[in-house]
């Protein structure tokens, strides 16, 4: 949207995601990143540690029962999201303001990791029984206009690719 500060944060996780549902059903998941930068100190010819930036974040639906499920405590992520300033008086009367973020993307970092990924069903929600995660439903599919495809992305169907017709290759994506 228009007049939102979208933000990129790479951090540790500060705490295990914590899942919730709205009254009407709707997952939330909330958890705190820590992004600490490193400095170069020339005097000292050593790496430093800068001052820690903690965010809150929330992160809603499908993808709030993904964080809780495949996140933990620790683990390195990245965070995309939508910055939000939030003003509130504590318990002493003091007004205190904190900077949270609404998450749109999230995942494991694969720096000094690796992650195997499951997708999710078509509908969302988990797979039910006798459901594999490797059942995909697109595996199968055939395209609308009954064309063979080719072989694989970057290279046309077959009626397009250039032996076929004689030219060269076609500005329609290859789906």
């Amino acid at each position: 949207m228009a007049n939102e500060t979208v933000i990129t944060v790479v951090g540790n996780l500060v705490d295990d995601p914590e899942l919730r549902f709205t009254p009407a059903g709707v997952a939330v998941a909330k958890f705190r990143i820590a992004s600490t930068p490193r400095i170069f100190n020339k005097t000292t010819n050593a790496w430093e540690d800068g001052g820690a930036l903690f965010l809150t974040c929330s992160v809603w639906r499908q993808a709030a029962e993904n964080v809780a499920e495949s996140l933990t405590k620790g683990m390195r992520a990245i965070v995309q999201g939508r910055l939000k300033q939030r003003s509130y008086e504590d318990g002493q009367g003091v007004k205190r303001t904190v900077y949270e973020l609404d998450v749109d993307e999230v995942g494991p970092t694969l720096a000094r990791a690796t992650v195997k990924v499951t997708k999710n069903p078509a509908g969302g929600g988990q797979a039910t029984a006798g459901q594999s995660p490797t059942d995909d439903p697109w595996a199968g599919a055939k395209p609308a206009n009954g064309q063979q495809q080719g072989g694989g992305w970057g290279n046309p169907p077959v009626q397009q690719q250039p032996a076929a017709q004689g030219a060269g290759y076609s500005d329609e994506p290859p789906f």
